[in-house]
């Protein structure tokens, strides 16, 4: 079942916006404002592509997450880690080292979600080839682009493949695997450590199903951090009784840029970078892209690896994981007495779950009303209102665009005053008196910076 709204895992905290508009500006939707001198959402655009939390010079943009002491709620605990995490240090760092330290904060199972990745190849390449598919057929893997599709190319959802998450196969395998050793459902926690904001996003509000297989997220900055500080105190935790199964070299890149195409048939396209995707998928709308049969598209350049919760360099990180994946010997090595079951045991199981069944749905941020006829009048309305305003796209106004601001004037966000170019032509005709105009401003940009421009304009007079 399709939800209204989605959740957003970026939030503002108002309190210490000081309302730059860097975050406007960059955010690749329009999603924000600046209202009252504070960056305002609009969460019906928003893709929680993290661009604003990048590019937040104060830090008023957050990513919410999991309390990791939710974890005690469940008997068993299994933590979710990409294989990023291997690419996070500087050293050498094996996968034992890593679960044993993870193991002392409480987690019972710590497990590599690109497993899950195995499940997917095989479906995915039916898929491909399958002449009733559309095509280009669009990965779902990275939930920034799957929702960026739905609110601004809703006409491309027809190409997505509608296949779930490695992460959610990682986790229905999990769940059963513990559930044959006699465990119940409620007493097991499966928990995600997100790299980005998107995930959060795709596990509290999934696409095309009702809930996610995933109890909680854990953002991995927060976990790196815990793990290097471990490591440098030399703790005891650096060995493990756990198994450290390895990631086949193919499945250990599937989150870097490449690492999915790869591995499909026919002719396939990766593409990274929430501008470059942005750009190509409006060469697709338009005709202009043939002969392609898969798209690997990610929000992040460098793939998973530029996701705004990884602390380290994004390219280190990658040429970090490339270099472990080519110096992979032997993919199956288990730890001697391990007797979990692998996941192609559950091949048959995993089959039966790995599609989504409810249909995506588009959330076009262009749709201006549900009824048709006032749709187009409203369209109407915005064609007229263009022809006042200059197309000079400067923000002043608290929007990104004219053209933004037009849409926020016929849905009555805004009005037509907002433009500091139609303010100042209404009062060079007489029809709005300056103070009204400063009013305006001032509730766009707030008194406390309209006043602190003043009172420096005034402290520069006195100086001079």
């Amino acid at each position: 079942m399709e939800k209204q709204f989605f959740h957003h895992a970026l939030k503002i905290v108002e309190e210490a916006c000081i309302g730059c508009s860097l975050c406007m500006r960059v955010c690749p939707t329009e999603a924000l404002r600046i209202r009252d001198g504070k960056a305002h959402l609009i969460e019906d655009r928003c893709v929680d592509c993290g661009e604003c939390f990048r590019q937040c010079p104060v830090n008023a943009i957050i990513i919410e997450q999991d309390d990791i002491s939710h974890i005690f709620e469940y008997k068993h605990r299994v933590a979710l880690v990409p294989a990023l995490i291997h690419g996070q240090f500087e050293h050498d760092i094996s996968m034992s080292e890593i679960s044993a330290i993870l193991k002392s904060m409480g987690f019972t199972w710590i497990y590599e979600v690109e497993h899950g990745a195995g499940v997917l190849k095989s479906v995915m390449e039916k898929l491909i080839t399958d002449t009733q598919t559309p095509k280009p057929l669009i990965s779902t893997y990275c939930p920034a682009v799957v929702r960026l599709i739905q609110v601004k190319f809703p006409s491309l959802i027809k190409n997505f493949a509608y296949i779930k998450a490695p992460l959610e196969m990682a986790a229905y395998y999990c769940r059963r695997v513990l559930r044959d050793m006699g465990a119940h459902n409620a007493e097991i926690g499966v928990f995600y450590v997100t790299p980005c904001a998107a995930k959060i996003a795709a596990v509290k509000s999934p696409v095309g199903e009702e809930s996610s297989q995933i109890s909680g997220v854990i953002n991995l900055d927060v976990l790196f951090n815990h793990i290097s500080k471990t490591i440098r105190n030399k703790s005891e935790y650096l060995t493990s009784e756990q198994s450290a199964v390895t990631l086949s070299p193919s499945f250990m890149l599937w989150s870097l840029t490449n690492g999915e195409a790869k591995n499909m048939k026919g002719n396939t396209l990766a593409i990274d970078g929430m501008k470059n995707v942005i750009d190509f998928l409006e060469k697709l709308e338009d005709d202009e892209i043939t002969n392609v049969d898969f798209l690997e598209l990610r929000a992040c350049d460098e793939g998973c690896a530029g996701g705004v919760l990884l602390s380290s360099n994004k390219f280190l990180v990658a040429e970090r994981l490339r270099k472990k994946a080519k110096n992979i010997i032997n993919t199956n090595s288990r730890t001697k007495g391990d007797s979990t079951p692998p996941i192609e045991a559950y091949n048959e199981y995993l089959m039966g779950k790995v599609r989504i069944k409810e249909e995506i749905k588009p959330r076009s941020m262009y749709r201006l009303a549900e009824d048709r006829d006032q749709a187009m009048k409203m369209m109407q309305r915005s064609r007229r209102l263009m022809c006042y305003l200059p197309g000079t796209d400067c923000g002043i106004c608290g929007a990104p665009t004219c053209l933004t601001l037009v849409e926020d004037i016929v849905r009555h966000r805004a009005h037509i005053t907002d433009c500091i170019f139609v303010r100042h032509n209404m009062e060079e005709k007489i029809m709005l008196d300056p103070e009204t105009s400063r009013k305006i401003m001032k509730k766009i940009w707030g008194n406390d910076n309209f006043e602190k421009n003043c009172n420096k304009k005034g402290a520069e007079n006195e100086s001079n």
